[in-house]
């Protein structure tokens, strides 16, 4: 979880689920009911267009995530799908309290 200049909106809100998750999982843990949550890093979603990113920016925008993620790439729709259908699964039966970054590793480098 970073913090950005001009987003402390944005910022407090997702720090805010991380901890609502953690905290909701301690209220519910006795009643054997798992709460855990997903921090997606850059999807490729029509958000970038709706936010006013032009259709000759997208395609930097891109190259230049390629040094800001890990493995070199923005995700998918279903990388996150997928995550999410884990957590809601059996597979994870002994996992509560939990924030999942389906980012590429890019909470694993250095801001900026």
């Amino acid at each position: 979880l970073r913090s950005f200049p001009g987003a402390s909106v944005y910022c407090t809100s997702k720090a805010a689920v991380n901890q609502f998750t953690r905290c909701i999982a301690l209220d519910l843990a006795p009643n054997n009911v798992r709460v855990n949550a997903v921090n997606p890093g850059v999807i490729i979603t029509d958000i970038q267009r709706r936010s006013g990113m032009s259709a000759e920016e997208f395609p930097k925008y891109l190259e230049r995530c390629k040094q800001t993620h890990a493995l070199g790439r923005v995700g998918t729709t279903r990388e996150v799908t997928d995550a999410i259908i884990f957590l809601a699964s059996d597979l994870s039966s002994f996992i509560t309290g939990a924030t999942m970054p389906i980012d590429g590793g890019k909470h694993l480098l250095c801001p900026r």
